[in-house]
């Protein structure tokens, strides 16, 4: 199914596979008739993934950090339309996708931190004293 995408990394591979249930989810609420709703949630849902797909190929540590930020605050903006759909009248369930976006952030959070504590720049900023 998806032999473009890097199944032995676990955070472009759930990213990947999350934009498809987004684009699923969208689709259904088209359908629906919730066009605006469908919008927002599609281009936070499926940034998700572009962003993680992009920090593959960083031009330094700081970059990768950076765009692995975007996709955790792309996450976030995601969860809040989700949380909108769950708790709205006529919206398919949520759950499936919520509980995937909850492993995508969680590893997000991870990948974040480890990335950040593992720079030369923040080792010499705790050294400072500064962090």
């Amino acid at each position: 199914m998806m032999t473009e995408v890097d199944q032995n990394n676990p955070i472009v591979r759930h990213s990947f596979e999350f934009a498809l249930m987004i684009e699923s989810f969208c689709s259904v609420c088209c359908d629906k008739q919730k066009f605006d709703l469908a919008r927002q949630l599609f281009r936070a849902g499926t940034s998700i993934g572009a962003n993680v797909w992009e920090a593959q190929d960083p031009e330094s540590r700081a970059d990768f950090i950076y765009k692995m930020k975007i996709a955790a605050k792309e996450a976030r903006e995601t969860q809040f339309w989700l949380l909108i759909c769950k708790y709205s009248p006529g919206y398919p369930s949520t759950e499936p996708i919520l509980q995937k976006l909850s492993e995508i952030r969680k590893l997000l959070n991870a990948i974040i931190h480890s990335a950040k504590r593992q720079s030369p720049y923040t080792r010499l900023l705790s050294f400072l004293g500064i962090l």
